[in-house]
């Protein structure tokens, strides 16, 4: 499959409604996520960098957030957890503040590099519940996609450990914060309507 160009990257973005910096960002934020994600591929079988980008789409074309910061933190969502080792140089492109948002929403054993531990669900979820609003909408729309995407993937018990987590953790999470803001809320009941989808999808 060809890589994806940086234009389209851009253009998912909405880069081109951006101000001379911002798009400058962008450029750089493309450049990084295209080599970060270079020769991951997912469960699914598709190139890593098909799903952040899908993630940037959502939130522009379904939710409403036109704030480059949070457009480039969904682009480099998914950055840390699979090149940890990616963060000096995120940090160098893009600035320590744009790294400290996205250590914020990657777990710790990740960042780490270490296996998972017995406590790091409960240190995992308690880290995402303190997320400020428009970093938690980053995490509910690749909670989004993910479910969406949730019948390519091979692996049944991922499947399965995917709905029970989500209806565990994910969609209370996103009841208490739909207040917060218009985005939120319409996160929440797109959230809720996909889970029914996939619910029905998957009754005998």
């Amino acid at each position: 499959m060809n890589p994806i160009d940086p234009d389209h990257i851009l253009t998912a973005l909405g880069a081109a409604a951006w101000n001379p910096d911002e798009q400058s960002r962008a450029r750089v934020a493309g450049g990084l996520a295209r080599a970060v994600y270079d020769g991951h591929t997912r469960d699914q079988g598709t190139p890593y960098l098909h799903h952040p980008l899908a993630v940037v789409t959502l939130l522009r074309t379904e939710i409403g957030l036109a704030c480059p910061e949070t457009l480039l933190l969904a682009l480099l969502h998914d950055a840390l957890e699979v090149a940890p080792e990616a963060e000096t140089e995120i940090s160098h492109q893009l600035g320590r503040p744009f790294t400290t948002r996205l250590r914020a929403i990657t777990a710790d054993h990740r960042l780490e590099q270490r296996p998972k531990s017995l406590d790091d669900d409960a240190r995992w979820r308690a880290k995402q519940a303190a997320l400020p609003p428009e970093d938690l909408l980053v995490r509910l729309a690749d909670r989004l996609h993910n479910l969406r995407d949730l019948g390519a993937s091979p692996n049944p018990d991922r499947r399965r450990r995917f709905l029970r987590n989500l209806h565990d953790f994910h969609l209370p999470l996103a009841d208490t914060a739909r207040h917060l803001t218009p985005e939120l809320a319409t996160m929440r009941a797109r959230l809720h309507a996909e889970y029914v989808r996939q619910q029905r999808k998957a009754r005998p």
